[in-house]
């Protein structure tokens, strides 16, 4: 299957590089964590952008739908190479004392040799089928249907925004990064080659979900030929050497 194609017909990655296109994303944020999920206080964020202590370590990454012009999701890379914040990745204060006694505990590995996928947000119009579609406030005239058209053709959204932010892990010299993420979705990512390995229980946390990660050797060995084509054409689209 081309992935790239459509990829390049529908979307482009950028890195959220300016303050504009940082509050891009803890707006996109604000609206999928607070207003839509509920996973997040609104009152806590009087400016309506959703931040926390790890947005100034991270590298945050922004899908542009191409047709609408509104972004339809974002992701960051926590990085750990001179950060001050305690613990270094979000995961380890989630985890706790869940995490395996083994070589790939965070503890265990240096500092700017890891970072962690976390924080993705997907509007809602991608998140859901358009026979299911809502009008979630704040979109006004904006409101599109992400066709099913463009479904068939390029099924992988959040799929491409890990995508996005592993190139900046590997562009950064990152030798592996974690996530946290549901087991169903570990699984269904093996079959593309992505082979995540649990190091910690699962926990409760809006959902079932436990830690994982994976190194570059295992991502390089193992991904299918189409995400890793697909991989570099978002490299590329992020302007970022792999």
């Amino acid at each position: 299957m081309d992935l790239v194609e459509p990829y390049h017909e529908f979307f482009s990655i950028t890195i959220a590089n300016t303050d504009e296109l940082r509050e891009e994303v803890f707006r996109l944020r604000y609206d999928v964590y607070c207003r839509e999920l509920g996973w997040e206080d609104p009152s806590n964020y009087a400016d309506e952008l959703e931040k926390d202590a790890y947005d100034p370590v991270s590298q945050h990454c922004l899908l542009l739908h191409k047709r609408s012009g509104l972004y339809a999701g974002t992701v960051r890379m926590v990085l750990t190479h001179d950060s001050g914040v305690k613990p270094p990745i979000p995961l380890v204060d989630h985890c706790g004392n869940g995490l395996y006694d083994s070589p790939l505990h965070p503890d265990k590995l240096p500092l700017g040799s890891y970072g962690e996928i976390s924080r993705l947000a997907l509007r809602s119009e991608f998140r859901r089928r358009a026979a299911e579609h809502s009008d979630p406030a704040g979109h006004g005239e904006h409101l599109f249907e992400w066709t099913q058209t463009e479904r068939r053709r390029f099924p992988h959204i959040a799929l491409g925004l890990y995508l996005g932010a592993s190139a900046v892990g590997l562009a950064d010299g990152a030798t592996g990064v974690y996530a946290m993420m549901e087991p169903r979705l570990a699984r269904h990512l093996r079959f593309a080659g992505i082979r995540f390995e649990q190091v910690g229980e699962p926990i409760e946390f809006r959902g079932k979900r436990a830690p994982y990660y994976i190194s570059r050797k295992t991502l390089f060995r193992y991904l299918t030929r189409p995400l890793r084509k697909l991989l570099f054409a978002i490299a590329d689209d992020m302007q970022l050497g792999l």
